[in-house]
């Protein structure tokens, strides 16, 4: 993952995680609720994460880098979903401002935690880059991804998880709610 221009916004995001709580989330609420839960809009997943990363409405430039398993070719449970034909240079524009997406899979020669980890510290590394959200599996690399977070000065960090993640020079949001809200379940149904 290089890339020789840096984005003030970034949202990091380990796509093999993202699916699997995705997919936790479509078999439990649809039992609960009582219906087939549609698939969550990427774009409308993206604008959740950053309104609860505190990003408010502008000219923001944003940048959104997906980690994907190199077997993988799509999300099973987003749409859009493909990573080569659909995400990789994929941009949009709205009221948070411009996004632009990259896929990268992992390749052979290193493992996926050691990629994510290597690139979230590149991240937190990259002058340009002022806020950062991280969407990674906190159950299986946390703890490196905490102590990234603790040891960079001046940057704004939001850690996404499905539980709070203890630590400072961070802060946790709850993965579930955007997911919820992207894959159209509202709260009133829950009730």
């Amino acid at each position: 993952m290089q890339n020789s221009k840096w984005a003030p916004v970034v949202v990091l995001v380990d796509a093999d995680y993202l699916d699997r709580v995705a997919a936790d989330l479509t078999l439990n609420f649809g039992r609960m609720i009582g219906r087939s839960i549609a698939k969550a809009d990427l774009c409308h997943w993206l604008d959740c994460v950053l309104l609860d990363g505190a990003l408010r409405p502008g000219h923001n430039e944003v940048q959104v880098h997906i980690l994907h398993a190199k077997q993988k070719a799509a999300l099973e449970h987003f749409q859009p979903s493909r990573f080569d034909e659909d995400l990789n240079g994929l941009s949009f524009d709205d009221n948070l401002g411009h996004f632009s997406l990259f896929a990268f899979p992992v390749e052979d020669v290193v493992r996926s935690d050691e990629f994510f980890l290597q690139s979230l510290t590149m991240l937190a590394d990259a002058a340009e880059v002022k806020k950062l959200l991280v969407v990674g599996d906190t159950q299986s690399y946390g703890k490196g991804m905490v102590d990234i977070c603790q040891n960079t000065d001046g940057k704004d960090i939001t850690l996404f998880a499905m539980e709070p993640v203890m630590g400072q020079g961070f802060k946790t949001e709850i993965l579930g709610y955007s997911l919820m809200s992207a894959m159209g379940i509202s709260a009133d149904e829950l009730r």
